[in-house]
Protein backbone atom coordinates (compact mmCIF):
# COMPACT_ATOMS: atom_id res chain seq x y z
CA UNK A 1 0.00 0.00 0.00
CA UNK A 2 0.64 3.76 -0.77
CA UNK A 3 0.00 5.04 2.63
CA UNK A 4 3.46 4.14 3.75
CA UNK A 5 4.97 5.86 1.70
CA UNK A 6 4.22 9.42 3.25
CA UNK A 7 3.84 9.89 7.14
CA UNK A 8 0.41 10.78 7.00
CA UNK A 9 -1.36 13.08 9.53
CA UNK A 10 -3.84 11.57 11.18
CA UNK A 11 -7.63 11.73 10.71
CA UNK A 12 -8.42 13.82 14.16
CA UNK A 13 -6.22 16.88 14.40
CA UNK A 14 -6.60 19.61 17.07
CA UNK A 15 -4.66 22.84 14.81
CA UNK A 16 -3.73 26.11 16.98
CA UNK A 17 -5.40 29.25 15.94
CA UNK A 18 -2.71 32.49 16.18
CA UNK A 19 -3.35 32.81 20.00
CA UNK A 20 -2.26 29.79 20.68
CA UNK A 21 -5.83 27.99 21.71
CA UNK A 22 -6.93 24.45 19.99
CA UNK A 23 -9.88 24.72 17.75
CA UNK A 24 -12.53 22.17 18.55
CA UNK A 25 -12.33 19.10 16.30
CA UNK A 26 -16.07 19.38 14.70
CA UNK A 27 -17.01 18.82 11.22
CA UNK A 28 -17.81 22.60 11.10
CA UNK A 29 -14.18 23.59 12.64
CA UNK A 30 -12.46 20.80 10.51
CA UNK A 31 -9.91 22.25 7.88
CA UNK A 32 -7.17 20.48 6.16
CA UNK A 33 -3.56 21.29 7.07
CA UNK A 34 -2.05 23.96 5.31
CA UNK A 35 0.90 21.31 4.36
CA UNK A 36 1.77 20.00 2.45
CA UNK A 37 0.01 21.62 -0.58
CA UNK A 38 -0.93 19.06 -3.47
CA UNK A 39 2.27 20.03 -5.55
CA UNK A 40 4.39 19.46 -2.46
CA UNK A 41 2.44 15.87 -1.95
CA UNK A 42 3.49 15.40 -6.34
CA UNK A 43 6.92 16.22 -5.75
CA UNK A 44 6.99 14.00 -2.74
CA UNK A 45 5.52 11.03 -4.54
CA UNK A 46 7.43 11.71 -7.45
CA UNK A 47 10.65 11.52 -5.87
CA UNK A 48 9.40 8.47 -3.87
CA UNK A 49 9.08 6.58 -7.59
CA UNK A 50 11.99 7.68 -8.83
CA UNK A 51 14.02 6.48 -5.95
CA UNK A 52 12.26 2.95 -6.93
CA UNK A 53 12.77 3.55 -10.67
CA UNK A 54 8.71 2.97 -10.61
CA UNK A 55 8.18 6.09 -13.07
CA UNK A 56 8.26 3.09 -15.80
CA UNK A 57 4.67 1.91 -14.23
CA UNK A 58 3.15 4.70 -14.04
CA UNK A 59 0.91 4.99 -17.11
CA UNK A 60 -2.09 6.72 -16.95
CA UNK A 61 -3.96 3.40 -16.62
CA UNK A 62 -2.27 1.77 -13.92
CA UNK A 63 -2.69 4.58 -11.97
CA UNK A 64 -6.39 4.52 -12.64
CA UNK A 65 -6.26 1.02 -11.45
CA UNK A 66 -4.74 1.25 -8.77
CA UNK A 67 -6.67 4.05 -7.20
CA UNK A 68 -9.66 2.35 -8.43
CA UNK A 69 -8.54 -0.40 -6.12
CA UNK A 70 -7.51 1.89 -3.32
CA UNK A 71 -11.18 3.25 -3.94
CA UNK A 72 -12.39 -0.19 -3.13
CA UNK A 73 -10.69 -0.29 -0.14
CA UNK A 74 -12.12 2.66 1.47
CA UNK A 75 -15.74 1.05 0.83
CA UNK A 76 -14.88 -1.75 2.51
CA UNK A 77 -14.09 0.03 5.78
CA UNK A 78 -17.44 1.63 5.51
CA UNK A 79 -18.95 -2.13 4.13
CA UNK A 80 -21.84 -2.70 5.99
CA UNK A 81 -22.02 -0.37 9.15
CA UNK A 82 -25.00 1.32 7.96
CA UNK A 83 -25.19 5.35 7.68
CA UNK A 84 -21.84 6.65 9.48
CA UNK A 85 -22.42 9.81 11.35
CA UNK A 86 -20.09 12.76 10.43
CA UNK A 87 -16.41 12.40 12.20
CA UNK A 88 -17.58 8.62 12.77
CA UNK A 89 -17.74 9.18 16.33
CA UNK A 90 -18.52 5.48 16.79
CA UNK A 91 -15.42 4.24 14.71
CA UNK A 92 -12.41 2.89 16.49
CA UNK A 93 -9.29 4.98 16.57
CA UNK A 94 -7.79 2.25 14.72
CA UNK A 95 -10.86 2.26 12.38
CA UNK A 96 -9.90 5.80 11.80
CA UNK A 97 -6.16 5.40 11.58
CA UNK A 98 -7.06 2.79 8.81
CA UNK A 99 -9.27 5.13 6.73
CA UNK A 100 -6.63 7.84 6.91
CA UNK A 101 -4.55 5.82 5.25
CA UNK A 102 -6.69 4.22 2.57
CA UNK A 103 -8.24 7.89 1.77
CA UNK A 104 -4.16 9.01 1.88
CA UNK A 105 -3.93 6.53 -0.88
CA UNK A 106 -6.47 7.29 -3.06
CA UNK A 107 -4.98 11.34 -2.81
CA UNK A 108 -1.52 10.28 -3.67
CA UNK A 109 -2.74 8.07 -6.61
CA UNK A 110 -5.06 10.63 -7.65
CA UNK A 111 -2.14 13.54 -7.49
CA UNK A 112 0.41 11.16 -9.66
CA UNK A 113 -2.64 10.29 -12.10
CA UNK A 114 -3.18 14.27 -12.63
CA UNK A 115 -0.10 15.06 -12.87
CA UNK A 116 0.45 12.16 -15.34
CA UNK A 117 -2.56 13.43 -17.52
CA UNK A 118 -0.97 17.06 -17.23
CA UNK A 119 -4.15 18.45 -15.21
CA UNK A 120 -4.08 21.24 -12.90
CA UNK A 121 -6.02 19.38 -10.26
CA UNK A 122 -6.38 22.42 -8.03
CA UNK A 123 -7.31 24.82 -10.97
CA UNK A 124 -9.48 22.59 -11.93
CA UNK A 125 -11.46 21.78 -8.93
CA UNK A 126 -11.98 25.77 -8.89
CA UNK A 127 -13.16 25.41 -11.85
CA UNK A 128 -15.34 22.26 -11.41
CA UNK A 129 -16.93 23.64 -8.27
CA UNK A 130 -17.93 27.57 -10.66
CA UNK A 131 -19.46 24.81 -13.18
CA UNK A 132 -21.12 23.06 -10.38
CA UNK A 133 -22.64 26.51 -9.18
CA UNK A 134 -23.95 27.38 -12.61
CA UNK A 135 -25.27 23.76 -12.75
CA UNK A 136 -26.98 23.92 -9.43
CA UNK A 137 -28.20 27.58 -8.41
CA UNK A 138 -28.15 27.72 -4.22
CA UNK A 139 -31.49 29.29 -4.57
CA UNK A 140 -32.95 26.87 -7.21
CA UNK A 141 -31.73 23.13 -5.61
CA UNK A 142 -31.25 24.53 -1.52
CA UNK A 143 -31.70 21.30 0.15
CA UNK A 144 -32.53 18.78 -2.75
CA UNK A 145 -30.67 15.86 -4.06
CA UNK A 146 -32.34 16.02 -7.37
CA UNK A 147 -29.66 15.56 -10.29
CA UNK A 148 -28.91 19.14 -12.29
CA UNK A 149 -30.88 17.30 -15.60
CA UNK A 150 -34.09 17.65 -13.21
CA UNK A 151 -34.28 21.47 -12.64
CA UNK A 152 -34.15 24.16 -15.34
CA UNK A 153 -30.50 25.63 -15.25
CA UNK A 154 -28.80 27.71 -17.36
CA UNK A 155 -26.07 25.17 -17.99
CA UNK A 156 -29.04 22.54 -18.53
CA UNK A 157 -30.56 25.23 -21.22
CA UNK A 158 -27.05 25.74 -23.40
CA UNK A 159 -26.61 21.90 -23.58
Amino acid sequence: MMAQQLNSPPLKRQRADRDGQDEPDSSEGFRFSQEPTLDQIRAMQNQFSRERNWDQFHTPRNLLLAMTGEVGEVAELFQWRGEVEEGLPDWSEKDKKHLSQELSDVLIYLVRLAEKCHVDLPAAAVDKIKLNKLKYPAHQVYGSSKKYTEYNTPEKNSS
